[in-house]
């Protein structure tokens, strides 16, 4: 219990100093991306802007994560194992951070899918080299191939979430609290930092992305790497001692980028369209054109993915009769929510 409250204490630390960190940061990644046109301009139809906009505020949130784990460092002592992770999460998320730099400079048409996909890959890769992947699947290759697709997936869940003001770091915040609450109890050391570090990190940046005169947006080189950390620290902790179907909670967490990424790729495949292509058929615009202002849509998916969170950490201490009812009811509410959604007409 002593260590538990001293690491508590730390975790804390950690969300003020990222956010701290992050806060700081925005501002001036703002001003030097006015300064040398790092900016988003609204050019296509699928763009949801109206006017051009600082990008680059990724920068601000992997110097919050990355600079507050590097000050902890000299702050605690790591385990062997947990500074290995942590080695880990930080080489694979400066590769999809600086993926994310390279696309944002290459506005308005951006990298093509292709070569991102390498890049995540390749970081998949080397999160599996420091032993970070899925271990309850067997045999050892297939438990890597599903790492692999879920540390892709999830990182561009993040990137394609990123269409509004607020919703993307605030998914990211509230996700990373969620792995942070579930991880305590068993005391996986390096998701709980990570966590900590993380959700200070995106808060810190939500204050300027939502504000009315000094907006910024956080780039690809944000989403990209909220996204794939996110990933990586959803593969690192038992989840449940109780029932087998707790090693499933990660999904709720996640859930809303997720939702949203499948729902996006259904319609587009319905209308005989490419995947991976730019739409407006984000179930945050839908609901947008059934009358709700953007501010609105942000508060109410964060309320969703902090109801989901908690259904996460059910899961895990439940028998798994109730765990299969949670997930059940979670399914048919899905479904439902699918439905009323799909029949919305876009302009």
């Amino acid at each position: 219990m002593r260590n538990l409250t001293q690491n508590g204490r730390l975790y804390f630390i950690a969300i003020a100093t990222a956010f701290a960190i992050s806060f700081i940061l925005t501002p001036i990644v703002r001003a030097l991306a006015l300064r040398f046109g790092w900016v988003d301009a609204p050019s296509s139809s699928v763009k949801t802007h109206k006017v051009t906009t600082p990008s680059l505020g990724g920068v601000a949130i992997f110097a919050g994560f990355a600079g507050t784990l590097l000050l902890l460092r000299f702050m605690t002592q790591f385990p062997t194992g947990t500074l290995r992770s942590l080695r880990g999460l930080l080489v694979g998320g400066a590769l999809v951070f600086l993926l994310g730099i390279v696309d944002d400079l290459k506005k308005p048409a951006g990298l093509h899918f292709k070569p991102k996909f390498l890049v995540q890959g390749l970081a998949a890769v080397v999160l599996m080299s420091f032993d970070l992947q899925i271990h309850f699947i067997a045999p050892d290759y297939l438990a890597k191939l599903l790492t692999f697709f879920w540390v892709v997936g999830i990182t561009n869940a993040f990137n394609i979430i990123d269409i509004m003001d607020g919703l993307s770091a605030s998914q990211a915040a509230i996700a990373a609290a969620g792995f942070l609450m579930i991880s305590l109890p068993s005391e996986a050391l390096y998701v709980n930092f990570a966590s900590a570090a993380l959700a200070g990190a995106a808060l810190g940046f939500i204050p300027w992305n939502m504000s009315s005169k000094k907006k910024i947006f956080m780039g690809d080189s944000g989403s990209l790497f909220l996204g794939f950390m996110l990933a990586s620290v959803s593969l690192g902790t038992k989840y449940s001692k109780v029932n087998d179907l707790g090693v499933f909670a990660p999904l709720f967490i996640l859930l809303v980028p997720m939702y949203d990424t499948l729902f996006v790729m259904y319609l587009r495949l319905r209308k005989g369209q490419s995947p991976f292509l730019g739409s407006k058929d984000h179930f945050a615009l839908r609901m947008e054109e059934m009358g709700y202002d953007r501010v609105q849509i942000v508060v109410m998916a964060a309320a969703a993915a902090a109801v989901l969170s908690f259904c996460a950490f059910l899961v895990t201490q439940m028998t798994w009769v109730w765990a299969l009812v949670i997930y059940l009811l979670v399914l048919a509410e899905i479904l439902l929510l699918s439905r009323a959604l799909a029949q919305v007409t876009m302009k």
